[in-house]
């Protein structure tokens, strides 16, 4: 079970090419942290079920070499992958996996982060919350027609967000370079009073990933996309740019 549960934290985070380590929390569930290096995409996730074998709180570094693990094909079929726990100043902990081919000759061992390491390494930012003012489901048609915009803007790494008679508008360049803008999502419920900055390629990375997805943005300045995986529930908070 928690062989696909690896599976699916990685694919919604080292996948997306800007979140290269996580944080897990035992607190009330299982609970997952990520940020990006330049902190333009804070994560907060939550398994749908706890994962029993992830008790108190420890990091995941190098999640590319955990990602190679995960796909080898030693591991595929009647392979061990168990979480290993050890006894450390009174307190069991877990300190890493242990993969093993059915065979019992093909081994190896992916290290935890031990939580003092983890903590000071991943300072998430704290989101205090913000008030929604258009939630939507978007659909493939939009994420296709932003992937066909970025294209034609390579150029220009963030976009504006705003809205006009209903409409949510996703615009690229300004009046003194190439510009274009289309509707992303029509007949949208809410407005918002400013018009917002977000980064191209990290926004249009998570719409890609799989699952049911919500997009949700506040005219404080931050954009929330929400990412259900079937096992997991991943929150991405995005706080707006400066152009």
């Amino acid at each position: 079970m928690y062989k696909r549960q690896l599976q699916d934290i990685v694919a919604h985070t080292h996948a997306l090419g800007f979140l290269s380590i996580v944080k897990v929390g035992s607190d009330n569930g299982t609970k997952i942290d990520s940020m990006a290096e330049d902190r333009s995409v804070v994560l907060t996730a939550t398994t749908h079920n706890p994962v029993a074998e992830f008790t108190d709180t420890f990091g995941m570094p190098n999640l590319d070499k955990l990602s190679l693990h995960l796909k080898n094909p030693e591991y595929r079929e009647n392979a061990k992958i168990d979480v290993i726990q050890d006894n450390r100043n009174g307190e069991t902990i877990p300190t890493h996996i242990h993969f093993e081919n059915s065979a019992g000759d093909f081994q190896n061992d992916y290290r935890f982060m031990n939580k003092a390491i983890i903590e000071e390494k991943l300072k998430t930012a704290t989101f205090t919350g913000a008030t929604w003012n258009v939630v939507f489901e978007p659909s493939l048609a939009s994420i296709s027609r932003l992937k066909l915009m970025s294209a034609a803007h390579s150029e220009e790494p963030i976009f504006k967000v705003s809205t006009d008679n209903g409409n949510l508008m996703f615009s690229f360049g300004d009046q003194s370079s190439h510009a274009g803008e289309f509707v992303f999502e029509a007949g949208v419920s809410g407005t918002l009073s400013h018009a917002w900055f977000y980064p191209v390629n990290q926004v249009q990375s998570i719409l890609n990933l799989s699952g049911d997805v919500t997009m949700s943005i506040s005219d404080q300045g931050a954009m929330k996309i929400t990412v259900d995986s079937g096992l997991t529930t991943y929150d991405y908070i995005l706080p707006a740019q400066s152009k």
